[in-house]
């Protein structure tokens, strides 16, 4: 993005604007119509609802279908005085219509949490060759295309993180952001609170940190912008994790789709540390070594219906020999699929782990306020001995294949009130390969099916 862009999305962000990642589906805010605030302070809300249904499970362990109602809704206040603003967002995530046999846990629930709670200051020339903003507090990140750090926009509950983050904007265009975080731990974590929506005040420690630099940089002649960045993940021991110690430096090279014209985008990164093997597991720390690799590219018409097609392709390592005393597994930190992968909530059927998986997809504007999209994905274990995650099925002799099977995706959506009133539907099918049907913990019969109705209002 431009320096300018940089400094919209970053204040985007910073008044916890769920339409920002969302794709703007609201953002006109009824209660500053009315006039019950004075001009420094912006309060607006969002209140989203959506039904999903799945006709069998694939997850090891769980048969049957399920369904959910997931209510998401936030109210955010962005107080701004000269240079200096501070920012509050509440928010609540509940679930309904689900079971015992159902997959809930913290990224459908997340009940009256404070999301955001930070001071922002416009630094001015803080650096010299650009303009610097500080915030200082808890809140919501969104970091380069999204698949290490990300403010989620379809899943019901939203990563936060309390800490410390600098944004310098050059004057030549191009940005450096630093960070320095403690990421908040959604509480409680228990299933059976979590089905009856019970709170539980989220909380951050010293042992969890998360630092990173990004930096973008036009290159002009081509329209081509290159981004480059350092996250590194501390995780101290505890019953409930893996000590996770890592480091994932990138680099993203990419152009943004315009009318008439190509679009790509290419991002490499590389992890390398320590973790274990599993949740709380005793003994020594294993050696960590994994990577991920995107490539894509799409052409737009600026003729009628704003057509686009275009391909990707996406490869995440897994655990090649789960008895060498290596993890090769890439861990996402942080990120989100859904803008690649399809619905996650009660599905989720594609993560960026263990993963080999190429792409084909289209989207059209058919009429003003009307967006379909299309998408046809391949889905192969990048290691037929480590675990297809989203299932956590798993053949450790390996002797079940690579061929998880092929996702089909469709997605519409109308602008009912445009900037105001969204309603959005999708279907997703899985045609099961032969890795599901042959490993052993597999419990899945067949093909899964899976649809939602989702309707979003701003206020």
């Amino acid at each position: 993005m431009r320096a300018k862009g940089a400094r919209a999305a970053i204040r985007a962000l910073g008044m916890g604007a769920c339409v920002a990642a969302m794709g703007g589906a609201v953002g006109t805010s009824l209660l500053n119509d009315t006039g019950w605030f004075p001009d420094w302070l912006d309060v607006r809300g969002e209140q989203r609802t959506r039904y999903e249904w799945l006709d069998r499970q694939f997850r090891s362990g769980r048969l049957g279908g399920d369904q959910a109602l997931a209510l998401r809704t936030s109210l955010v206040a962005d107080a701004r005085l000269e240079a200096v603003g501070l920012v509050l967002e509440g928010m609540d995530s509940r679930q309904y219509l689900s079971d015992e046999g159902s997959p809930v846990d913290t990224t459908m629930v997340d009940t009256l949490e404070l999301l955001q709670a930070h001071a922002r200051w416009d630094a001015g020339r803080l650096v010299p060759g650009g303009t610097s903003t500080v915030r200082v507090g808890r809140e919501t990140l969104d970091l380069g295309n999204r698949r290490l750090v990300a403010r989620n926009a379809y899943r019901n509950t939203i990563n936060s993180f309390l800490g410390l983050d600098w944004l310098w904007e050059g004057d030549g265009g191009g940005f450096v952001r630093g960070i320095w975080m403690l990421p908040v731990k959604r509480l409680p974590g228990d299933a059976e609170r979590l089905l009856d929506n019970e709170p539980g005040w989220n909380t951050q420690s010293w042992d969890l940190q998360l630092q990173g630099i990004y930096t973008e940089v036009p290159m002009r002649v081509t329209g081509l912008r290159l981004e480059a960045y350092w996250l590194r993940l501390q995780e101290e021991s505890a019953p409930d994790t893996r000590r996770r110690r890592l480091h994932t430096p990138g680099l993203r090279l990419y152009r943004k789709p315009s009318e008439d014209s190509w679009d790509m985008e290419v991002e490499a990164a590389v992890q390398f540390g320590t973790s274990r093997e599993g949740v709380g597991r005793a003994g020594v720390d294993l050696g960590h070594f994994a990577y991920l690799v995107h490539a894509g590219a799409g052409w737009s018409w600026g003729t009628a219906g704003k057509p686009r097609v275009g391909v990707r392709f996406d490869e995440a390592s897994g655990d090649g020999d789960p008895g060498d005393g290596k993890n090769g597994r890439f861990d996402t930190l942080y990120g989100a699929r859904r803008f690649e992968f399809g619905p996650t909530g009660i599905y989720g059927a594609v993560a960026r782990a263990n993963l080999r998986s190429p792409e084909v997809f289209g989207s059209i504007k058919p009429a003003r306020g009307w967006e379909a999209g299309l998408g046809w994905r391949w889905v192969w274990l990048a290691e037929a001995r480590d675990a297809w995650t989203p299932g956590n099925v798993r053949d450790p002799r390996g002797l079940s294949g690579t061929e998880v099977g092929e996702q089909l995706e469709l997605r519409v959506r109308w602008d009912a009130l445009p900037r105001n009133v969204r309603v959005e539907g999708g279907w997703a099918r899985l045609f099961a390969g032969d890795f599901l049907r042959r490993a052993p913990n597999s419990t899945l019969e067949g093909d899964v099916n899976h649809a939602y109705m989702e309707v979003m209002v701003g206020f």
